[in-house]
């Protein structure tokens, strides 16, 4: 035996060996991970259901519940009000709430009147006579778990986080601490529930937090148990399912595992039976896209208008899909999903029993199973011709994915896949590129010398296509980012030409990395600019939030630059930035001799001139209205409603303050002032507009944004603007 074939096999079982301690949980090989995750997703989005006998509908607090009731939250007299025309009019079977209420629904009419009945007017017969009529209509808590008692109301609440807050639900089994120990259901430490006089009034409670979510932000599993001080809970749509199938008990179907003593595998509930992993984790059964349940409008069932037939004995789950209240959920079907349609699911699926079925011992087969593909393809691959190979490599991943998919839809028994598809694939690309190891490195170094200008991607896409690369482009949703240094002129004018350069390859390297690191790709340096673009040449979705995120760092980085060159005696070093987003054209423009990657378009020029406007109002970003849309995990400050040059239709720009989590309530408050500021400068009540933004610049006197607004303001109160004034203004110079 030759010792070219010892290294192949060496290779090939040190390969395998890779791929078993993976499997094994002894290293963690994220794209694996991934892949499997995205098989997983691939073989639910081709068995969905195609029909449903739907048991759950979705009261929806959305757009138009907003519109018509008000902003969230509702008086809960409201809730209230709502909750009762369910029961009574539409006569549902059961409702929960997809909604925590944790917080008191003071009303300050309420307050003022049982101060003046326990003071001066507490022997005023007429007055507390009056009063007593008058207060149970303004205590909107008792009025809500009023409307809540003797019904079918599951309550949703939290676990699993730092503060112990309201009432816990009855727990549905006390266990013992020798038993907890032995379980691996998720122990909780905290809760942020319900009020109490809510909770008790209600008929159940369920959690909807969920600690099972995958690395990748998907929602795949939810937990069915929690526990809190060795008492366990169910979830939201686990009560509920348990409510509309008459409240059975739950038993728990364990065995013994190497890891815990008490393996959970299956949870029952009267006949019904629930596959769940160890943590009671149950893969969600998805029916369909968003919608796929009926959505009926809270502001319909308030006004009695909705059709009493849809929901006539039916399950109902109380939640949103309206985008600004953020009950949004990445699922493998959609990005964007709203979390009270998970709920629905998992019901849907307990009753139906159409529950997936991952069991402990999948891992011992996908173990054994990678044992035998790397001992077979190891010893047979090498003594094959380049085509019996290949036919032997598409064979097994045909036979691999066909008995997956048999078991997937025949026995509801998700096994794993993507670890056994890519060691097959992997093993045939060992073995038939280990005689050009020395020319793909060669590859390899060039690729790596060319990234330095494009995207790595990019690199790979020209040279599998390099026949079919033109000059022609393409429409697409796209996002720019244009960087500048700030007074650079002066800054190239006190620096010697070596200085000069050295300045300026000392700030466009951490620039380019930022943007690399962010998934974009460089278009262009233009002296001390840079113009970098989001969405090709392969497509993103989250174009706008990367190039957002870019900007940011960017700026960032600019901090510890400048310690860098002071350290140097070279100049600070300050940049504007402009992010816009939109349809722009994007491909290869150029000639017979050179040509260019780039994009053209309005949204282009706008993303430049918004740069140029960060001097002006003394910020260091500015995005436009379209990528402030796109990015709505963000919160913004509403700069202008300006007409840049070249454009004539006004265009609204904002700068990224963060993300809303990270916003404190002060700050809200101040960001609200301002914004009330800007909405009476525009309806041209002067008076109220400098009262707002005066306050706001006594408190902050260095933003400039505050001063911009107070010197309009005095000088439209001299020459007021024309009779259709739009609120915006024109810039006229870039």
């Amino acid at each position: 035996m030759d010792i070219q074939r010892i290294i192949r096999y060496a290779l090939s079982l040190l390969l395998t060996l890779v791929f078993l301690l993976h499997v094994g949980n002894i290293i963690h090989i994220p794209i694996l991970t991934s892949l499997e995750n995205q098989a997983y997703d691939a073989r639910l989005k081709i068995t969905l259901p195609e029909n449903v006998d739907k048991k759950v509908i979705i009261i929806d607090i959305d757009e138009k519940s907003l519109e018509v009731i008000g902003q969230w939250p509702w008086n809960r007299n409201i809730l209230a009000k709502i909750n009762d025309a369910l029961f009574d009019h539409y006569e549902i079977t059961t409702i929960g709430y997809d909604i925590v209420f944790a917080e008191e629904d003071v009303d300050e009419g309420a307050k003022l009147l049982d101060k003046m009945a326990k003071g001066s007017l507490k022997d005023d017969p007429l007055f507390i006579e009056e009063y007593n009529q008058v207060m149970p209509s303004l205590q909107h808590d008792l009025r809500f778990a009023e409307s809540l008692r003797d019904r079918k109301t599951v309550m949703g609440f939290v676990m699993d986080t730092d503060t112990k807050k309201g009432g816990l639900p009855t727990a549905i089994t006390k266990l013992d601490k020798n038993i907890l120990s032995k379980l691996a259901v998720n122990k909780t430490v905290g809760y942020t529930a319900n009020l109490k006089v809510l909770q008790d009034s209600a008929y159940s409670g369920g959690f909807f937090n969920n600690p099972l979510l995958d690395d990748d932000g998907v929602f795949r599993r939810v937990p069915l148990l929690q526990t809190y001080e060795n008492e366990l809970h169910e979830s939201l749509a686990l009560a509920l399912a348990r409510v509309a199938s008459g409240q059975p008990p739950i038993e728990l179907v364990v065995e013994t595992s190497d890891t815990y003593d008490l393996f959970l595998e299956w949870i029952t509930i009267g006949e019904l039976a629930i596959p769940v992993d160890h943590q009671s984790g149950i893969l969600v059964p998805y029916i369909g896209r968003q919608k796929s349940f009926d959505y009926i409008s809270a502001s319909d069932v308030l006004n009695k208008i909705a059709d009493k037939t849809k929901l006539q004995g039916k399950i109902a789950l109380f939640g949103t899909s309206a985008p600004g209240l953020l009950d949004l959920r990445t699922i493998p079907l959609e990005p964007a999903y709203p979390g009270v349609e998970v709920h629905a699911n998992i019901i849907q699926g307990i009753l139906d029993g159409r529950i997936l079925h991952a069991p402990g011992y999948t891992q011992g087969f996908e173990f054994i199973l990678i044992i035998a593909i790397g001992i077979l393809l190891t010893f047979t691959l090498p003594m094959l011709s380049a085509l019996f190979s290949t036919l032997i490599i598409i064979g097994s991943i045909l036979l691999l994915i066909g008995t997956n998919f048999y078991a997937w839809t025949s026995a509801q028994l998700v096994l794993p896949i993507a670890s056994s598809v890519v060691l097959v694939v992997m093993l045939f690309a060992l073995q038939m590129t280990y005689g050009f190891f020395v020319e793909s490195r060669g590859k390899r170094r060039l690729a790596h010398l060319f990234g330095q200008y494009v995207p790595p991607e990019l690199v790979d896409e020209i040279s599998v296509k390099m026949e079919e690369i033109s000059l022609d482009g393409e429409m697409r949703e796209m996002s720019v980012l244009f960087s500048d240094v700030r007074g650079f002129t002066t800054i190239s004018e006190g620096l010697e030409p070596k200085e000069l350069t050295d300045y300026i390859n000392a700030f466009l390297t951490p620039i380019t990395k930022v943007i690399h690191d962010n998934r974009g790709t460089i278009d262009k340096y233009m002296g001390d600019c840079v113009m970098a673009f989001w969405g090709a040449p392969l497509d993103d979705k989250q174009h706008a939030l990367h190039a957002l995120n870019a900007a940011i760092d960017v700026v960032e980085r600019m901090t510890p630059l400048r310690k860098e060159f002071s350290e140097k005696q070279w100049p600070e070093i300050y940049v504007g930035v402009g992010v816009s987003s939109g349809i722009m054209n994007v491909g290869n423009k150029g000639s017979e001799f050179r040509v260019d990657y780039t994009v053209l378009g309005d949204s282009v020029n706008l993303g430049s001139r918004l740069e140029g406007l960060t001097k002006i109002y003394g910020v260091d970003i500015i995005t436009s209205e379209f990528t402030r849309h796109e990015v709505p995990e963000f919160e913004f400050r509403e700069l202008d409603r300006v007409r840049v040059k070249g454009k004539k239709k006004p265009v609204t720009i904002y700068e990224p303050l963060g993300l809303l989590e990270n916003i404190s309530k002060s700050d809200r408050k101040l960001l609200k002032q301002f914004h009330i500021g800007i909405k009476q400068y525009r309806a041209q009540n002067w008076d109220a507009a400098e009262r707002e933004i005066f306050g706001l610049s006594q408190l902050d006197p260095d933003r400039k944004i505050y001063k911009i607004y107070l010197d309009r303001i005095m000088h439209y109160r001299e020459t007021p603007p024309d009779a259709d004034w739009d609120g915006s203004f024109t810039h006229t110079s870039k």
